[in-house]
């Protein structure tokens, strides 16, 4: 697997990121989507990555720069034909790495509180992120959870 910061300019990464934003809307109600399209992901706070195995694209994950010592993860998503490969660790890993590279001392994340993203929340978990309150823009809502991790 390479990870390759990513210009969202492909085709193939455009399919995935209307892919990634469909299962939002198949999953959340409209007020509770936090997922970006691509025209906010190319915002210069953000920092977008490619996973790729040859010329086959497997996922997908962003850093966006929240200030000097906060990240926040956006845009996680496995390519629906590539799930269970270690595609999501390997791209978590990488933006963990990334922050600390940084030097930030804290990364944290929006997702959904639905069981669609147990397996999403579940992989954070293992990585040693923990349950806290909304951080940045977002406010309490029943279908979000937050977590975070100090590094």
């Amino acid at each position: 697997m390479e990870i390759k910061i990513d210009n969202l300019t492909g085709p193939e990464i455009a399919a995935l990121i209307r892919e990634h934003l469909h299962g939002m809307t198949l999953n959340s109600p409209p007020e509770s989507i936090h997922a970006l399209n691509l025209e906010q992901l190319r915002r210069p706070e953000i920092t977008f990555w490619s996973v790729w195995e040859g010329q086959d694209l497997l996922g997908c994950g962003a850093l966006k720069e929240l200030d000097q010592q906060h990240g926040e993860i956006k845009s996680m998503r496995t390519s629906s034909q590539h799930l269970r490969k270690g595609v999501a660790k390997r791209m978590l890993q990488h933006i963990i790495d990334e922050a600390k590279l940084r030097g930030y001392r804290r990364l944290s994340l929006e997702t959904g509180s639905m069981a669609a993203f147990e397996p999403a929340r579940n992989l954070y978990a293992r990585f040693g992120f923990q349950y806290c309150e909304p951080f940045g823009d977002y406010i309490e809502d029943p279908n979000s959870v937050f977590m975070t991790l100090e590094i």
